[in-house]
């Protein structure tokens, strides 16, 4: 059986969404390190950034995760990324192949998604010494504070097609996602912010 090594943090962690569309494909996976940088995106997830000699590193606590090798898993991944695979400075996340610290301290190649550092607006955040899990402790991802009918209703906005109109009746629900700038009023439709679609795409 040939496998593919990756580091994750955040949403694809153990126990966070996006880890559990891997379950099928897991043979293994461990607590390693990676010096880079962590930042909190305005979605509430964080990202890692490699590593930068004018701003210098973090020890990043992420998984390693083991999965059976796969062409169509690993172009979901690269999908679900925003990897541009034909030029890749386009791309909201390169993949690279880098070294990564086992928890028993030896060292092995695996494929890190790195976020593109031209992509970061101003609303994200570095995480001050990369101790992501500490900051979503402190202050939950913004999937996770959602209601079911702010969820329902993103969704239903994010899987509309072309100029398909998603009325909504409740002006309470109207004025809440405005609110959190998750919808953008164009008068006679609404659509999805850059937020709200950064949102849906972990919701989906």
């Amino acid at each position: 059986m040939t496998t593919m090594r990756f580091f994750v943090i955040g949403s694809w962690t153990e126990g966070m969404l996006h880890f559990r569309k891997l379950v099928p494909f897991i043979v293994s996976y461990e607590q390693a390190t990676l010096a880079a940088q962590a930042y909190r995106l305005p979605v509430g997830f964080p990202v890692l950034v490699a590593e930068n000699s004018g701003t210098g590193s973090d020890q990043i606590v992420g998984q390693l995760v083991e999965l059976q090798y796969n062409e169509t898993l690993l172009a979901l991944m690269d999908s679900l990324h925003g990897v541009h695979m034909a030029d890749p400075c386009k791309g909201l996340h390169e993949r690279s192949t880098v070294q990564i610290t086992k928890k028993s301290g030896d060292s092995v190649d695996a494929q890190v998604y790195f976020f593109n550092p031209k992509k970061l607006t101003s609303k994200a955040v570095r995480i001050a010494g990369g101790v992501w899990q500490e900051s979503l402790l402190a202050n939950p991802p913004l999937t996770e504070q959602l209601t079911e009918k702010q969820k329902t209703y993103v969704l239903k906005l994010g899987s509309a097609k072309g100029r398909d109109i998603v009325p909504i009746n409740d002006l309470s629900l109207y004025r809440e996602l405005m609110k959190l700038e998750l919808i953008v009023d164009k008068g006679r439709r609404l659509a999805l912010s850059a937020l709200g679609k950064e949102v849906f795409s972990y919701l989906a």
